[in-house]
């Protein structure tokens, strides 16, 4: 298809039309997006990407954490945080899942080096890590119906800068954490502030770090896949409410785990390796549905705003190249298979007395 062709699929982009707000959307319209956000989760096959992202998680969750903990490691934090990461998994995580990644963990802090050797494992990490993000964008195609459009040496770049991106928004939402509470309490002592001062950001501290959490998914929703959304939302409702389910999913499981499932009587060691990888996989599959739940947001804000999005969401590619030519290679081997069938057409393949 030639670029003009593949423009013209975007002729009625809404940057034509002036979409609505999330907030004065129908009734009808968010009964509308319910159902389509169900339909569309099973029909493009999420729980089957959901098992892709977690190999791909597994690729890059220690390479991300190994970059978070040695950026942590400059402001003297990296050793806290390790230790801030598991109590924080201590009260939800299965027990088999604790035993699985608490060394490797561990081994991330004492595994820092310093000058050249730590920006050459940050980068090194980055470039793993950055498989996650890449994976995530392909689902996202499948979600918005589009495919990739960018050729590789402008997709890699761009999927190490979102990365390394979302790698800072983690190391903020850890200093929030680590660091800020005695940061107010220095100001308290030598600035008479008083203590409830304190207490009260012992609270609010983390309500922000659970915004910077809602924006690092709001992030990937919006960087990875080959379409330009109108404006990044960095608090989008599926960003929200993935968070909220992910939280509500993960204690749920480990609960069950905990309760109603002896893992480790059944597989022997290899307990806590399928314990990790089906809660990957279930925080994938929530990841995805709130994606899924923004582009249907997305479509309805178009729909009642005038736009023919019923059957495709209409927003422009991030990329074409890289589509053409895969759309041209696929006609040059259709082109090649037509002739090999016509060359032969004389032949008689019968059984033969």
């Amino acid at each position: 298809m030639a670029k003009a062709e593949i423009d013209a699929e975007h002729s009625s982009s809404p940057h034509r039309h002036k979409t609505r707000k999330v907030t004065s959307i129908s009734k009808p319209g968010w009964g509308y997006i319910l159902k389509r956000t169900l339909n569309s989760f099973t029909s493009k096959g999420c729980t089957d990407l959901a098992a892709t992202l977690t190999y791909f998680t597994v690729l890059s969750v220690f390479p991300g954490l190994l970059a978070v903990v040695s950026l942590l490691g400059v402001f003297g934090q990296g050793e806290q945080t390790t230790e801030t990461i598991l109590d924080l998994l201590q009260p939800y995580a299965p027990s088999q899942l604790m035993d699985l990644i608490e060394q490797p963990i561990r081994q991330l802090t004492e595994g820092n080096g310093a000058g050249l050797a730590l920006i050459t494992g940050i980068v090194g990490a980055l470039w793993t890590a950055s498989g996650y993000t890449g994976a995530f964008g392909r689902a996202l195609n499948r979600v918005y119906g589009v495919v990739e459009g960018r050729p590789i040496w402008k997709l890699r770049p761009w999927n190490l800068l979102v990365t390394f991106t979302m790698v800072i928004l983690v190391v903020l939402t850890m200093l929030t954490v680590l660091l800020s509470g005695g940061v107010i309490e220095f100001f308290s002592d030598h600035l008479g502030i008083g203590d409830q001062i304190t207490q009260i950001w012992n609270w609010v501290r983390w309500l922000i770090a659970l915004v910077l959490v809602v924006a690092l998914i709001a992030l990937l929703y919006y960087a990875t896949p080959n379409v330009k959304q109108p404006k990044l939302r960095w608090i989008s409702p599926g960003a929200a409410i993935a968070l909220v389910m992910m939280g509500v999913a993960g204690a749920a499981f480990g609960f069950y785990v905990s309760n109603f499932s002896n893992y480790n009587a059944t597989y022997g060691t290899l307990g806590g390796v399928i314990v990790m990888l089906l809660l990957i996989w279930i925080m994938n599959n929530v990841l995805l549905l709130g994606a899924v739940l923004d582009s249907e947001l997305e479509r309805a804000r178009q729909l009642e705003s005038g736009i023919r999005a019923e059957e495709d969401i209409q927003l422009p590619p991030r990329g074409i190249r890289q589509a053409e030519k895969m759309r041209d290679a696929h006609a040059d081997l259709v082109k090649q298979g037509r002739q090999l069938r016509l060359d032969n057409d004389h032949l008689d393949y019968s059984d033969r007395d």
